[in-house]
């Protein structure tokens, strides 16, 4: 009876959600749920909530590929009609700034996913 009981509590939806960007645990807020950049870590070193069902396969590079072409896209069209630079500082600028913003996000959103999954019991029971 205290499965099901378990099983059907709420979880907070929105604090998980902050905890995944930050790359903490969900249950917790204070163990890191990332190593080796990407891998998620089998239990939260902190509080050792189980973190083997998550399961964010491409999600997170799909999301990164929408923000970060979002945000790239604004700020070309923005930076061409302001200032007109020449295609070789806009391309190398551009790529650079494409690259680190990526590389910024896809571990974040990773673990934003790991806490949506977590908070909302999208494991497989």
């Amino acid at each position: 009876m205290s499965d099901a009981v378990s099983l059907n509590t709420e979880r907070p939806f929105w604090p998980a959600v902050r905890c995944g960007l930050r790359q903490c645990c969900p249950n917790c807020g204070e163990g890191k749920i990332l190593h080796n950049y990407l891998k998620i870590h089998d239990n939260c070193p902190s509080c050792g909530e189980d973190l083997t069902h998550a399961r964010a396969d491409d999600g997170p590079a799909y999301l990164t590929i929408l923000i970060v072409g979002k945000i790239m896209i604004g700020a070309m069209l923005h930076i061409y009609i302001a200032y007109e630079p020449s295609p070789l500082v806009m391309a190398s600028s551009f790529t650079i700034g494409t690259v680190v913003l990526a590389l910024y996000l896809l571990p974040r959103l990773k673990g934003a996913i790991v806490a949506i999954q977590w908070a909302k019991r999208m494991h497989g029971f």
